[in-house]
């Protein structure tokens, strides 16, 4: 069921709500969660499915805010989709136009469930400190970004860093969920050794690529290099070098990665590229900080000792070279060939 109010109010929308519920029977008993979603408009409907997937795990009300041009006339349009349009949840989209293109706390506060956590979602665009953003992030107990659709992705997650508090999570982090199961589980079962150094490689506007790294290296005790190759932002490869000889784990397409260690034949594990709706599904099974997202995105980047930076593009991003100046590592300009990447925008 969907039903549509245009110019109309926060208050008018509880009321249709309520009316609702006793008109057909739907009810918010079970709701775990309420998760606000800050969209923008034209790009909202990508977002709204992985939502209504995620709910079949946590019921919850969705309400997603979509923001238009802040130069035409102020109104707030509504749409209200219960039963088989919403999944498991209750959701309501907030249309913005004029003043009301900016969301705010006051917008959201009549809509939000009584006594329940709160889960806010930025999408498509890593939000600046505005005041805006601050209120909402700080009614939220858990707040969800997406680093990965910045331009240079040291540069936004030295800025994500310096930002930090407890509740903040990543996409770009959840996107590599796989790969550290995987590398996790090699490292375990194979013969106790140090590992001197970790190579990553993918595409170099990935801040996955930069998450992953900094984690291995700094639980392993090892240096870092960064093989950044242009193409879809991808993680391709990865490669522990010990003295014993190197552990490589290698995905080429989008379903099936190649594991090779030293005096073992080859072997495929299954490791499909995570899906939006699965990482978002993955965000909302816990509540409390990610610990070990926060450590690697503060003090691991702050401490990861690299030791080269390679670009075939040629130039290293502002991000990139302020990184390595402050890492002290080396660079170098030219590689071999990458590894295969199938095409992909956003993925890990």
């Amino acid at each position: 069921m969907i039903v549509s109010m245009e110019n109309t109010t926060t208050s008018a929308i509880d009321k249709k709500l309520n009316q609702l519920r006793d008109q057909h029977g739907v009810v918010t008993l079970g709701r775990v969660l309420t998760l606000v979603i800050l969209a923008q408009a034209g790009h909202s409907e990508a977002a709204l499915e992985a939502a209504n997937f995620a709910s079949h795990e946590h019921p919850c009300r969705i309400i997603m805010h979509v923001a238009h041009s802040p130069a035409e006339s102020t109104r707030l349009d509504a749409q209200l989709r219960m039963g088989g349009d919403a999944g498991a949840s209750e959701v309501i989209v907030l249309h913005g136009y004029g003043e009301l293109s900016e969301p705010s706390e006051t917008l959201f506060s009549a809509l939000l469930l009584p006594d329940a956590p709160i889960v806010a979602w930025w999408p498509h665009l890593v939000p600046g400190a505005t005041p805006t953003t601050e209120s909402i992030a700080g009614i939220a107990h858990r707040r969800i970004t997406d680093s990965a659709r910045h331009e240079d992705a040291f540069e936004i997650l030295s800025d994500l860093s310096a930002r930090y508090v407890p509740g903040d999570t990543d996409l770009a982090w959840t996107r590599v969920t796989n790969w550290r199961i995987q590398l996790a589980a090699v490292l375990d079962q194979a013969e106790p050794s140090p590992v001197r150094e970790v190579v990553v490689e993918g595409s170099g506007r990935s801040p996955s690529v930069i998450l992953l790294g900094t984690w291995l290296a700094t639980r392993l005790g090892a240096q870092v290099s960064f093989l950044n190759f242009p193409g879809p932002r991808r993680l391709t490869r990865v490669t522990l070098v010990r003295d014993d000889g190197e552990i490589v784990l290698e995905r080429p397409g989008r379903a099936v990665a190649m594991l090779r260690q030293p005096g073992q034949p080859d072997q495929q594990i299954a490791m499909p590229v995570r899906d939006l709706n699965a990482c978002v599904a993955e965000e909302l099974r816990r509540l409390d900080p990610d610990e070990v997202y926060g450590e690697v995105l503060t003090s691991g980047l702050r401490e990861v000792r690299v030791a080269r930076i390679v670009d075939t593009a040629g130039e290293l991003t502002p991000g990139a070279a302020a990184f390595l100046a402050s890492h002290g590592g080396g660079r170098q300009d030219a590689s071999p060939e990458p590894s295969v990447a199938s095409a992909g925008e956003v993925d890990a």
